[in-house]
């Protein structure tokens, strides 16, 4: 059901989770202790922090925004804290930036295990706050993954004109990260929604079975209707089905 407060918003502003903040207090947040990391990510915490800041700085802009920090309970380790709830609390530590009046516009996303899903569920999480989909979306993550994004754009058909991507900064390894991000751009695009079928060598599909700890399935089928045929789609080829970013229009909840 959809937040009487939210129904005139119209756009989607998306911040994609990396880790998970793990700090009780909010001590140090920049600190690698206060955070679930994987050894690739080490000293990353101040760039994911910069991330949340644009995000709430994009998002005080546009009065029309609703704020999703979208990353799901991916590690084991952090037991029920998510990516996107940690986001959260940390732009309440910071006070959002002095956009205080922000944080009756923002939520957040706990499903999602990859950057397809921040989108798509993102997306839908949208859907269920406002009641309708947005009519454009505008993603905050790593510079170097833009041209991941834009496959993902591509694989769920939203209209380019109704879409930004904002590259933040880049990791202090960029050449790493660069390297890594062949391969997964490659596997995207000959699987771009990361459902391929095989259970062996799938570097999508196992980095989501690793990301799902807790065994945890998201409810948008059911919540968004609309959606449910992209949603359940598991083939390697674009979907065909209908979508409604043409129609925009509220959807009764």
């Amino acid at each position: 059901m959809s937040v009487q407060i939210w129904r005139n918003l119209e756009n989607l502003i998306l911040v994609a989770g990396h880790a998970i903040y793990i700090s009780e207090n909010s001590d140090n947040p920049q600190a690698d202790s206060n955070w679930i990391l994987q050894p690739f990510q080490t000293g990353e915490p101040p760039f994911y922090i910069e991330h949340i800041q644009c995000g709430v700085e994009l998002a005080s802009r546009d009065a029309q925004a609703l704020l999703v920090f979208s990353g799901g309970q991916t590690r084991h380790e952090a037991h029920t804290k998510s990516e996107a709830e940690s986001y959260l609390r940390l732009a309440e530590h910071f006070n959002w930036w002095e956009k205080v009046d922000l944080k009756g516009r923002a939520t957040t996303e706990e499903y999602a295990r990859d950057s397809f899903e921040n989108l798509l569920f993102s997306i839908c999480r949208f859907r269920q706050c406002v009641g309708k989909y947005p009519q454009h979306i505008t993603i905050i993550s790593w510079a170097f993954k833009a041209r991941r994004f834009e496959l993902h754009r591509e694989a769920i058909g939203f209209p380019l004109s109704q879409f930004t991507f904002i590259g933040a900064n880049n990791p202090v390894d960029l050449a790493s990260a660069e390297q890594n991000e062949q391969s997964v751009t490659a596997a995207f695009s000959t699987d771009p929604y990361g459902y391929g079928e095989s259970k062996e060598n799938n570097l999508l599909g196992d980095k989501r079975r690793a990301r799902n700890p807790f065994n945890r399935a998201h409810p948008y089928a059911e919540t968004c209707p609309e959606l449910a045929g992209l949603l359940t789609h598991r083939k390697t080829g674009l979907y065909a089905g209908e979508l409604p970013w043409s129609a925009q229009k509220s959807l009764q909840t």
